[in-house]
């Protein structure tokens, strides 16, 4: 039988298998100060999420309320020359008033132009139901199978992303 005294490198490996397998005794107060510690910084690291969260929703809301003034804005020449064409004397020349009304039309187009909506082109296209609706089902001579033939309402895409659908008669085979 060998002991600790025979084999000195065995009693190393021993007491060194022991150290790592328990961690020395820690003192509980330090334990429950580490524990505080940490237990704060959770809370402050929760609350300056929270700000963060609440902080950017505020400025989405600001940028969303911005541009949306801004666009009113644009538009606002617009009602006060429809407002002006509606005032006009009924007796005037109906040529005028279209003409009015068309130049009225070509303010509103091209001030939504320049804030990036484009019209969808529908009569003659394919059917694609991303941006189009079918409201109707008709065989049509000289179409082909599942063209537009007829677009009872404009669809608009601002930028990549589809405003509005246009409403679209669709040839049947």
């Amino acid at each position: 039988m060998t002991t600790e005294q025979d084999n000195p490198e065995e009693a190393e490996s021993a007491s060194a298998a022991t150290s790592t397998e328990q961690p020395p005794a820690a003192d509980p107060a330090e334990l429950q100060k580490q524990r505080d510690d940490y237990y704060d910084r959770l809370l402050r690291k929760t609350a300056e999420f929270d700000n963060y969260r609440k902080r950017t929703e505020r400025e989405r809301s600001q940028l969303s309320e911005t541009a949306a003034a801004s666009l009113i804005e644009d538009l606002l020449p617009l009602v006060d020359d429809l407002e002006r064409a509606l005032k006009a004397d009924a007796g005037a020349e109906v040529e005028s008033i279209r003409r009015g009304v068309e130049l009225i039309y070509k303010q509103l187009v091209e001030t939504l132009r320049r804030r990036g909506v484009k019209p969808i082109e529908s009569l003659g296209a394919d059917f694609d139901p991303h941006f189009h609706q079918a409201v109707a089902h008709e065989p049509a001579e000289g179409h082909r199978e599942g063209e537009v033939t007829e677009e009872f309402r404009r669809g608009y895409m601002l930028g990549d992303r589809l405003l509005r659908p246009a409403m679209v008669k669709v040839a049947k085979g």
